[in-house]
């Protein structure tokens, strides 16, 4: 398969959902009145062969898809325009309500997105999949020797060591968790504010240093904010598919060489990528691009065939991790699977999100990529324990049966 080819399949695998008929019960129970927006990046690694990437954008102003033109070397995205998301006064999202007018909003570029021409691109916020970020952070605090996965840190009243911090904000997605890290990162000086406005930021420095300039983690602060209240959120905290997923290539240990980066770019050392691969593949979410955990609820969409964590099941087969509990019995999911999928998910009423590693599981041979973020938050859900329409996992599922075809040949 081609870059041409592999980007030409995830666009047909976009539209064959039509996510523009997804109801909207902000508008009555409407269809969407603007088609969603939608940004899909994978990289695949054949087994012979060297590796194959595609992305592909679709919003209101592109509900057909635009492919994203990608350097031979795997580097930022040329012709697409990367816009920052926006929130009003109040802190509400305000680009994805029924009646929002693009052409009378103020857009901000966001900062480091490559190329001026082409289609522009509202990046959508990434709700907890920037937990990623934070992961990162503290694990080049770590490597640093600012800090450790053993050290003890105390966040509203209870004393944990990092690691388990990093655990619970990743495997169950923990805000006090994301929190407590949040405010490690300021105290060791990574990130400084002075005046009420951020001065010092080592973690876009990395990033920086690493080409994925549109992945932003702005303006939190010390008490450990990083929602809109605090200032942060929505419109300072982004991330694009392709920078995400070229941040998974980066931490994983079994993907070759990524061939942007030089030489001496900066890694992670095999105890923080062991911690951080760890988190990720122990993930209790698999509530987006993967369904498992959903199969108790009504109306349940198989998504990517993952193998559910067998830590977070109940004796009943029920699902309980940490203040997550979904119903039914899920022991099947644990015991079978086509693939491992090492991932964080994000969801909030206007945003779903999700990206990982893809391995499968002996016979099984593919090993991919994926990241995908979106406008289609709760508010599409079936059931309020979902967190998005069924059509994403339904996505996630059609993605993976083109890779296993194409990779397991």
């Amino acid at each position: 398969m081609t870059q041409a080819a592999l980007a030409q399949a995830l666009r047909e695998a976009v539209l064959a959902q039509d996510f523009g008929a997804t109801l909207d019960p902000q508008d009555e129970g409407r269809p969407i009145r603007h088609f969603p927006s939608i940004d899909l990046a994978v990289a695949a690694f054949p087994e012979s062969g060297p590796p194959v990437w595609a992305n592909v954008a679709f919003s209101r102003e592109h509900p057909q898809g635009l492919i994203a033109e990608l350097p031979a070397d795997g580097g930022p995205v040329r012709n697409l325009r990367f816009l920052a998301d926006q929130r009003d006064a109040d802190g509400n999202s305000i680009a994805w309500r029924p009646g929002s007018d693009w052409s009378a909003m103020d857009w901000v570029p966001l900062a480091g997105a490559a190329g001026e021409g082409g289609g522009r691109v509202v990046a959508p916020y990434p709700a907890s999949l920037l937990k990623l970020m934070v992961l990162v952070g503290i694990g080049r605090l770590v490597d640093q020797g600012r800090a450790g996965w053993w050290q003890s840190l105390e966040y509203g009243g209870r004393e944990r060591v990092v690691a388990d911090w990093a655990y619970d904000m990743v495997t169950w997605s923990s805000n006090e968790a994301t929190s407590a890290l949040v405010t490690l990162m300021h105290a060791a000086g990574a990130i400084r504010r002075d005046g009420g406005r951020e001065v010092r930021n080592e973690l876009h420095a990395l990033f920086a240093s690493l080409g994925l300039t549109t992945l932003r983690l702005a303006n939190t602060t010390a008490e450990g904010g990083w929602g809109n209240a605090a200032g942060s959120g929505v419109g300072q905290i982004q991330m694009t598919a392709w920078d995400t997923v070229r941040l998974l290539w980066w931490l994983d240990p079994t993907a070759p060489r990524a061939p942007w980066l030089a030489a001496d770019a900066p890694r992670l050392s095999p105890e923080s990528r062991n911690q951080a691969m760890h988190a990720l593949q122990d993930q209790a979410l698999h509530q987006v691009l993967s369904s498992g955990a959903l199969a108790g609820v009504p109306g349940w969409v198989p998504g990517l065939p993952a193998r559910l964590p067998s830590r977070w099941l109940q004796p009943d087969g029920s699902l309980q991790a940490g203040e997550v509990s979904l119903p039914g019995d899920l022991r099947r999911f644990a015991a079978g699977g086509e693939v491992w999928f090492a991932h964080k998910t994000g969801n909030t009423e206007n945003y779903a999100s999700d990206a990982g590693i893809v391995r499968g599981i002996a016979p099984r041979r593919r090993h991919y990529l994926i990241a995908l973020l979106t406008s289609l938050g709760s508010r599409y859900a079936p059931d309020s324990r979902c967190p998005t329409t069924w059509r994403i996992p339904a996505l996630g599922a059609a993605i993976d049966a083109r890779m296993a075809a194409w990779l397991e040949a």
